[in-house]
């Protein structure tokens, strides 16, 4: 099936150990044109993590499962980062400050691959579960160390987080602003359909696209893109969403809608964020 227009999947994680390549085939055979890949967490990939260089194992699978993906015909983007819930692993064997620290020279260490060429963005945000106060405080620290990052690159930063309305939305927007980074390389990945709001704020949304999100998001603009967060777990095939899901969506919608407005979501908008060319 060849797409008209390209078809972007912000949000996909592929782990040889699983589907892997299969998973971007699927993607591909639907119409799906480029993904941007996203590290898995370290734990997912047997790695317990004592010092920031472990991350560097897991931040170079990344970059290696890109280069396959771009050989079979596919765009990949790899986004690297430390992921928020790095902090509860980490503070089952060490203290939450010298966890936070690990977790903010992780990320330094992904921003040294955006400064390479070889990342378009670092991963970062805060546990999207309840935490003690104290482990909340120490995770928006690393959030806002994200941000520090992502401006002296001026990359994105794709946050996982709790789920958001617009308050939690004013609250990350605030610390993004207050750091100085461009509020459109914020991303908020797994997104509910809130374009008007994100809009306001600067940030953007990653909306995750369940069944009838996306023609939610279409009544607000298309200044928003799609994503299925697909893990690639042996254990939860198909979770979060399947590889097809955003190529079937997108055609299907376009029936509606017409061409132009996924030429915006697919094309201009991740390449305004991540700063990269979408080509078919």
């Amino acid at each position: 099936m060849n797409a008209q227009v390209p078809i972007t999947d912000n949000h996909m994680h592929i782990d040889p150990r699983a589907r892997g390549l299969e998973a971007v085939k699927d993607f591909k055979s639907y119409g799906g044109t480029h993904i941007i890949l996203v590290t898995k967490p370290s734990w997912s990939l047997g790695i317990m993590v004592k010092k920031p260089e472990d991350y560097i194992k897991v931040f170079d699978e990344t970059v290696e499962i890109a280069s396959k993906i771009r050989e079979i015909g596919v765009g990949a983007f790899p986004v690297l980062g430390v992921h928020p819930a790095e902090i509860s692993k980490l503070t089952e064997y060490m203290e939450l400050p010298e966890a936070a620290e690990i977790m903010k020279k992780g990320l330094e260490i992904a921003s040294g691959y955006v400064e390479k060429g070889l990342a378009v963005g670092i991963k970062s945000g805060r546990p999207h579960y309840p935490v003690a106060e104290e482990v909340l405080e120490a995770s928006n620290g690393v959030m806002e160390y994200a941000f520090s990052l992502a401006k002296e690159q001026d990359c994105a930063v794709q946050l996982h987080t709790e789920s958001v309305g617009e308050p939690e939305l004013q609250d990350i927007a605030g610390r993004a602003r207050k750091i100085g980074i461009k509020m459109h390389r914020v991303v908020k990945h797994y997104s509910p359909p809130l374009v008007r709001v994100c809009e306001e704020l600067g940030i953007f949304p990653g909306v995750i696209s369940v069944k009838g999100a996306i023609e939610q998001a279409l009544e607000e603009g298309t200044r928003f893109m799609m994503e299925t967060d697909y893990i690639d777990d042996p254990e939860r095939p198909g979770a979060v969403l399947g590889p097809k899901t955003i190529p079937k969506r997108t055609m299907k919608l376009m029936e509606t809608y017409g061409e132009e407005p996924f030429w915006i979501i697919h094309k201009e908008n991740p390449e305004k964020v991540y700063d990269i060319e979408i080509e078919l």
